[in-house]
């Protein structure tokens, strides 16, 4: 079976047999939900991201980010200890730690990112055999209800992040970052599709659901 098909591919020398499935998708679309039941059925690893920002309400260290300070993250920066990281619109640093992701694919397991558009385009030109899945609204007003039903944000922050949604949509389909697109308009169905498609990259029988 080649490299392709079974997701392993080589970097500076190294030989990474598993899987590097970079997911994005707008706010609201159900990633989080899609992430959990990949990590269960297939037992990868989810590359939690640091961040320089302050922990918001609810938010743990280490499971929902880890919470670094701007000279930690410059370090790790400068330490080549990210697969990609960014600034996000001119303010707090967010960044993929490297050594996780790589670990896991050296032992031939499946990796998950879950990251925008422009970070998805700086770890396809590293790692050009990574798997990019695109996740979908059924439509543009069916995404701005959802942001609107998680009822976190006033309707002025969701008219903002529900532009950037579609800015991100647009970015993402007129570029070569993804391989697939899936739609979710049936959570469960979406979820099976995606597991089925990585099941196909890693050249394994798709994990049952139950």
């Amino acid at each position: 079976m080649s490299n392709e098909q079974t997701g392993g591919f080589r970097r500076d020398g190294l030989r990474f047999d598993g899987l590097l499935l970079v997911l994005s998708g707008p706010s609201g679309v159900g990633k989080t939900s899609i992430v959990h039941e990949l990590l269960r059925r297939f037992g990868g690893i989810f590359s939690v991201s640091a961040t320089t920002r302050q922990a918001g309400h609810g938010e743990i260290d280490g499971r929902d980010y880890q919470f670094i300070t701007e000279s930690e993250f410059q370090k790790m920066i400068n330490d080549d200890l990210f697969l990609e990281h960014a600034q996000v619109f001119g303010r707090s640093w967010y960044g993929s730690p490297r050594e996780p992701i790589e670990a896991a694919l050296k032992n031939g397991r499946l990796a998950i990112l879950d990251i925008d558009v422009q970070g998805a385009e700086i770890v396809r030109a590293k790692y050009p055999q990574m798997y990019g899945v695109f996740v979908l609204a059924p439509s543009e007003a069916e995404l701005l209800h959802r942001l609107r039903q998680r009822g976190r944000e006033d309707e002025a922050a969701i008219q903002r992040r529900f532009a950037a949604s579609t800015r991100e949509i647009a970015r993402a389909r007129s570029g070569k970052t993804y391989d697939d697109f899936v739609i979710n308009d049936d959570l469960p169905h979406a979820t099976d599709k995606i597991c089925a498609l990585v099941a196909k990259r890693m050249g394994v029988a798709t994990p049952p659901s139950i």
